[in-house]
């Protein structure tokens, strides 16, 4: 158990996942939460990255406490994204720990790129139990310089209100293609764009903002979503 900024504490965790052992987890959870956001991780960096951290504790500000998990290639070090079977089950593992860990607070779920991307495919293929709604930091559309839509076809089959986090830079979703397929999904989907940010969120020096202040956006905009659902 380790103190954050926020005045939460991380408590460090194991969470089985059908055969493939088990992963790590990282539930953070302020005093007078409102809710727990079951947070996945990006296909490059862990539970434990800077942004992982750092979007954890600011929520933690607002009520709203994380439980952060590895999924199995990623606790392994294999330089690899697991196969989708194994990513969805890693997602409804999660969920289900989420439900334990959260007691009678309503829950989100979602992440940051590749992680959201495998919890939306998980919430479109059966029901995550419990969830009332999915955020997406940075939902990767397209690969970088392949627009393109076809990673959003699953989206019209997720029954669950869905929040998308895109800054103006991100090279893996091209706002003009995203913003159509978001009005597809009509009133489930809202999107709040993140001015001069990228798929990481950072913003160039220029714009005499800070990757800091984007990070409180970011925390803002998903506790004000949070509201609005609740």
């Amino acid at each position: 158990m380790t103190s954050t900024a926020s005045g939460a504490s991380a408590i460090e965790g194991r969470l089985p996942v059908p055969k493939r052992g088990e992963v790590s987890t990282l539930l953070l959870m302020p005093a007078g939460a409102r809710a727990l956001y079951v947070l996945a991780h990006g296909a490059g960096a862990g539970m434990r990255h800077p942004f992982m951290e750092a979007i954890a504790q600011r929520l933690a500000t607002h009520g709203i406490g994380t439980l952060r998990y590895q999924f199995p290639a990623m606790e392994a070090k294999s330089g690899r994204t697991d196969p989708e079977p194994v990513a969805l089950a890693t997602v409804q593992a999660a969920v289900a720990a989420g439900r334990v860990a959260a007691g009678d607070l309503p829950m989100i779920a979602g992440g940051k790129s590749y992680g959201g991307r495998m919890t939306s495919r998980a919430a479109a293929a059966e029901p995550l139990e419990g969830v009332a709604g999915l955020a997406f930091l940075g939902f990767p559309l397209h690969p970088a310089g392949q627009p393109a839509t076809t990673r959003a076809d699953h989206l019209d089959l997720v029954p669950i209100p869905m929040l998308f986090l895109q800054g103006t830079r991100d090279a893996l979703a091209d706002l003009g293609l995203l913003r159509p397929v978001l009005s597809r999904l009509g009133g489930r989907a809202t999107l709040r764009v993140i001015e001069d940010a990228d798929h990481s969120f950072h913003v160039p020096k220029r714009t005499g903002r800070s990757d800091d202040a984007v990070l409180d956006e970011l925390a803002t905009a998903i506790a004000g979503w949070w509201d609005g659902l609740a």
